[in-house]
This record gives structure tokens, sequence and C-alpha cells, in this order.
């Protein structure tokens, strides 16, 4: 008997069952389910519910879980084994995962099309579609949640126990998924192991990589996580946030985004190097993305990350990643042969995109050296400490290099008892050399009651530094950051959208500056 005819045989079974369990459930009355806290709605899109439950301190994001019966669960099985024998890739390309999801969700509804024997109702075809995709090549019941441009993070802490996601708007969220058995994470984790070429097992229990949307990945397998698999999940938006949503939000305000578009622009002639410091989830990575709007458009840049998880708004940009070592232990190449690398390959800029070992020296041998503009992230809690970070091990960046350093960007996530979780920048300090050691010098503070930054030093060296490269006074270079500042502010009063609109206008905003320049 070939395989069409078993899958038949099979089917026809299949839909014995499933007669006889519905005449089952006819018979036996459902048992009662256990009895809830009353639930108010806080906001609803798409299939996605956010809910308050009374007694619950964190607020529940509920998503649609499908719970196939026992003969449903035997159709799917079906239709996986069937997809995998009968659906070739042969002489098919993807232009992105999305597309490889709807290929075979399309080959799923003609299989079940093809096979009426299998007793699929016409309304159910994309239920099945849907779910046997989701097991074959998506991320199981956290599948939802890899589509949800307004998840940063989705975060799975074991069997019987609740996923739980940190929702852009709403923090910390517990989620009604639970997986039943460990066996369940360990298959998303040995799926998303097999897509990127790597291992995970009990020699080696953690792994991290990059999701094809660009998210990425930790995971741990025991003994290492005592009470199960776990799976972490940072997500990044498909459209970056741009100064003007930071603005809105608060990180920081027009006057303190025009000071730093003046340092990373450096008027085309000497861009300052900043670190951006911060703990993890402080928003570093989203303040390096914006703050890269302002970088000419004539520029090369090499970014540097052992995760790609940049995404700059930049055309003339080369990214390169860490490749860790292969199972028998060779292949590895690390931040720091990439950023040799990189020296090699005529930079404008060198941005990394976190800054931990000994890469830190060579980044700063490229400071010392003329590549100005670099610009990278680093955890660290204030700007004194970074520095104390930069010239300790497993750094060691020799302390007379790191006056090379123009600007310490500090930001924190903060939960404020009015208004909830908020990022802020929380303080910009200046990195002074003086008799061959850093010195630093804070300019601008976070005032909390008042929720501003407000200036505390009104002498930046910085200036003075641009003033010998530009032949401009003093004076006129505060005039350009008040400048700045205010087209800042009528792009926000204008609701300005999206990176690419973002980078229209600041292109226009160069034009007229250099008509203007010139004419002084």
């Amino acid at each position: 008997m070939g395989y069409l005819e078993e899958l038949i045989e099979a089917a026809k079974s299949t839909q014995k069952k499933q007669e006889k369990q519905s005449l089952e459930h006819e018979e036996i009355a459902p048992e009662k389910e256990e009895a809830k806290a009353p639930e108010v709605v806080i906001a609803e899109y798409g299939d996605v519910k956010i809910v308050k439950r009374e007694g619950e301190p964190l607020l529940i994001y509920k998503v649609p879980i499908p719970k196939p019966t026992e003969s449903e669960r035997k159709i799917i099985n079906i239709l996986k084994d069937a997809t995998t024998r009968l659906v070739s890739l042969r002489g098919t390309t993807f232009t992105d995962y999305e597309a490889r999801r709807n290929f075979y969700r399309r080959k799923v509804i003609e299989i079940i099309e093809n096979f009426p024997e299998l007793g699929v109702p016409p309304g159910r075809k994309e239920y099945y579609a849907d779910i046997v995709v989701r097991e074959m090549i998506g991320y199981g019941l956290i599948d939802y949640l890899i589509y949800d441009d307004e998840l940063e993070e989705i975060m799975v802490i074991g069997p019987n126990r609740p996923v739980y996601v940190f929702h852009r708007k709403y923090g910390m969220m517990l989620t009604n998924i639970v997986f039943v058995d460990d066996k369940e994470i360990r298959d998303i984790i040995d799926k998303i192991a097999r897509d990127v070429g790597r291992r995970i097992d009990i020699q080696n229990p953690l792994l991290d990589a990059r999701l094809p949307d660009g998210s990425r990945v930790n995971a741990t397998i025991p003994p290492i996580s005592v009470d199960g698999s776990t799976i972490t999940i940072r997500k990044f938006r498909k459209d970056p946030y741009t100064i003007i949503d930071l603005i809105r939000f608060g990180t920081f305000n027009p006057d303190i985004a025009a000071f730093m578009w003046l340092a990373v622009d450096g008027m085309g002639a000497k861009p300052a190097n900043i670190l951006i410091a911060g703990s993890t989830g402080s928003g570093k990575t989203t303040t390096l993305n914006v703050m890269a709007a302002f970088i000419p458009a004539y520029e090369r840049v090499i970014s540097i990350e052992d995760t790609a998880e940049l995404n700059l708004p930049l055309e003339h940009w080369v990214r390169l990643e860490t490749r860790p070592p292969s199972i028998e232990g060779t292949g590895e190449v690390d931040m720091d042969v990439l950023v040799k690398n990189a020296l090699r390959m005529r930079p404008d800029r060198i941005i990394v995109g976190e800054v931990r070992h000994k890469e830190a020296a060579t980044m700063f041998t490229a400071m010392n050296t003329g590549h100005d503009g670099s610009m990278g992230t680093i955890h660290a809690n204030s700007a004194k400490e970074t520095i104390i970070r930069i010239t300790s091990p497993p750094m060691n960046v020799p302390e007379i290099m790191v006056g090379a350093l123009d600007f310490i960007i500090v930001q924190h996530r903060i939960h404020d008892r009015r208004k909830g979780s908020i990022r802020r920048v929380t303080e910009i300090a200046e990195v002074i050399k003086e008799d061959e050691k850093a010195k630093i010098k804070t300019i601008f503070v976070w005032e909390p009651k008042e929720d501003t930054m407000i200036q505390v030093d009104s002498h930046v060296a910085y200036l003075n530094t641009l003033k010998d490269y530009t032949a401009l006074e003093i004076s006129d270079l505060e005039d350009e950051i008040q400048r700045r500042a205010d087209f800042i502010r009528e792009l926000v009063k204008r609701n300005i959208k999206g990176m690419k609109s973002l980078k229209k206008e600041l292109q226009r905003y160069f034009e007229e500056g250099k008509k203007r320049w010139q004419k002084s």
C-alpha cells in the first residue's frame, strides 16, 4: 500500500473516532470550569486582549490558544506527516520568513482540499493549516507572541508556569500560555538551534541565537536551569523608533536631542566618540539606533555585534557579527578580530553593539588614530562607572587612550510612581583629558521631580574642539544647537512618523544648513 492510501486509511479511522467522540460529548455533560476572579479588559488589538484580573498584581496578556481534541490532534499529525512527505522545496526561493510560512500554509490547505477523506469541514481548513504551520516551521505556543510588534521581551520560565512578556506600553505581564511539559519547550529550542546550525545539549546547555526577523534568543536547558528549559527572546520593532518617538516618550527633550545631533554629525568636521551606558533593558540599543540617524548619508559605517540587533537607518552600512566556535571548537571569530578587520575596510565610523572585552582596546586605538564618530553601548550605571569598567579587566584600556572618548550618555529604566515604567537619559558627561588621565565632567542630569534634563555645566570642551575644526565661534555653535532644537520641535508638532520620513527631513535641514554656512 502506498503512502497516499495509508493516509486515506488513517484519515477514515480518525474520522470514525471523531464521530464517536462527538457522540460521547453529547452524552457526557462538560465539567464546569474552575471559577476565576473577575476580569476587566484594558486594551484590545488584533487577537490580543490585555486584562486586569482582580487580585493579580500584573496585567494579563491573552491570545486565543487552540486546544485540539484527541481526534483533531490525529488529523494535525497526519497533515504534518503528509506535508513533510509531499511538499518539496525544490525550485522555491523565499524573500523572508513570512513568505516561507505562507508557502507552507497554502500547501497544507491544498492537501486538505485534495483529501476530503480527512473529514475537515470547509470552515476549519485555516484552523488546521495554522496549527500545522505553527508546529512545523513556527514556534509552537509562543508563535503568536513572536509576531506582536508591541512586545519587547518574551520569557518562557519552564513547564507548568505561565509565559511572561514585557509590553512596550504596559510593561511586564503574565500570559495565558502555559507549556504542559518540558519537551514542548525543548522542541522549540532544538528547532531554533537547528535553524542557526548550532547544538544545545548537556555538554552545551546554553544557546545564543538570532531569529530570521532579527530577534535575539537566549535559551537554557537542565541542569543549568534547575526548574526546566527556558527561552528569552528580545524582540525589535520592524519600524524602529525615531528621535521624535523618544521625545514623545520623554526619554529626552528636543534640546538634548539637538545637542546629541551636533555631537554625532560634528558639523561634518569632527564628530564625537560616544558610548551609551546603562543596565539591561534600559534602551541603550534603541538610543544608539536613533542617534545613527544623524550620521551623514555620505559616510561608510561598519557595525560589529555579538548577536546582530542594530537596525541602523543608513544606506552605506556593513554589518559584521561574531561567530561562536563550532562543535569541534574551531572557527570562532570574536569581536576583537572583527574590530581589527573593520579598520581595514575603510570605515568612516565604527559602531560596536556592546563593548565588553578586549575589543575595547582595539576600538579606543581606532579612536586615537583618527576614526572619529565611533559609537557603542556598555553595561554601566554612571559615567564614572563606565570609565572604571573600560580601564579594568577584561577591557584594560590604558587611561591615556580613554581621553579619545568625548561623551558618555547614561540611560536607565525607572519605575516612576506616577507614570509606571519609563526610560530616561539620566546623565550626559564629557570626558576630559588632563595630564594623560581621563576626567569626567557632567553636563546634563535628569531631574526626577520635574522629569526633565537640566544643564549643570555651561562650558562644553567639545565645542572648543569643534570651533577649531570649523572656524566658527562658540556662539555660532550654540545658535546652531538652538536652531536644531527648534527644528526638532517643529517635526514633533508636525507629527513626523517613521525613520524614512525623518531622514528626508534631516536631509532637508542638512542642505539648507549647507547653504546657510556657505553664505556666512
